[in-house]
């Protein structure tokens, strides 16, 4: 990078503004599409170089998937990040979680695991704590409503049965779907997640609402219990 602690000090074909005028939006890198975002640097820093500090601030999960990751108040430690620009930057991660999630809509098939992963994996994936999912679904597979039933640590202690179906009575479902997180990145079951999930579909058959299948959304990555022949 330049040593220019402006932009005016840029060569405009470095300026990512006039870069995206001229090249459009996919010519620019991360840091310089934040930029955009940031509009202004600090003192002794330009927006390219505030925008890389944010990206490097997770340590987890650098770059882009970090930005779901940080608070406001982890935001605004950087210096010229304010509150205003920080409220941008966690509404810019917002607003990419719900275009991808309605992109992911327009393919939903309740039969096909892909889809309901692809409807739910950019909600989900960067959550840090659990979250369950139940979709209700008519006798012709269509989407009745959804509800998230837990957040937190999913078990069979913690869930129980009576949650899950007083929801689905409320919607008059024939079948369920249920959906959850690991945090992990990987989406492989635990015993806790097996336990529970047989719990579940042990309850749904008793009252005649079966559980059609159990996804577990990892990092860009899902298991489908129905899929993998795990009940």
């Amino acid at each position: 990078m330049t040593e220019a602690k402006t932009m005016k000090e840029l060569p405009e074909y470095d300026r990512p503004y006039e870069k995206c005028v001229h090249l459009g939006p996919q010519a620019l890198t991360d840091p310089e599409l934040l930029a955009v975002v940031l509009r202004t640097g600090t003192r002794g820093s330009t927006s390219v170089e505030m925008a890389e500090e944010v990206l490097n601030l997770s340590r987890d999960r650098e770059g882009l998937l970090g930005l779901h990751q940080l608070s406001l108040t982890q935001l605004q430690s950087i210096k010229g990040i304010g509150k205003v620009k920080a409220v941008q930057l966690k509404c810019i991660g917002e607003l990419s979680k719900r275009i991808a999630r309605k992109s992911a809509k327009r393919g939903l098939s309740l039969n096909h695991p892909q889809t309901i992963a692809d409807y739910y994996m950019e909600q989900l994936r960067h959550e840090e704590q659990e979250q369950l999912f139940c979709m209700m679904l008519d006798t012709k597979n269509h989407l009745l409503g959804e509800e998230m039933i837990f957040k937190g640590t999913v078990n069979s202690s913690l869930v129980s049965p009576r949650e899950i179906f007083l929801s689905a009575v409320s919607y008059h479902a024939v079948g369920i779907l249920l959906i959850h997180n690991h945090p992990s990145g990987d989406p492989s079951p635990s015993e806790a997640d097996l336990d529970f999930t047989q719990r579940i579909k042990d309850a749904g058959e008793l009252i005649g609402i079966p559980l059609l299948d159990h996804i577990i959304i990892g990092d860009c990555k899902y298991l489908s219990f129905c899929q993998e022949g795990i009940f």
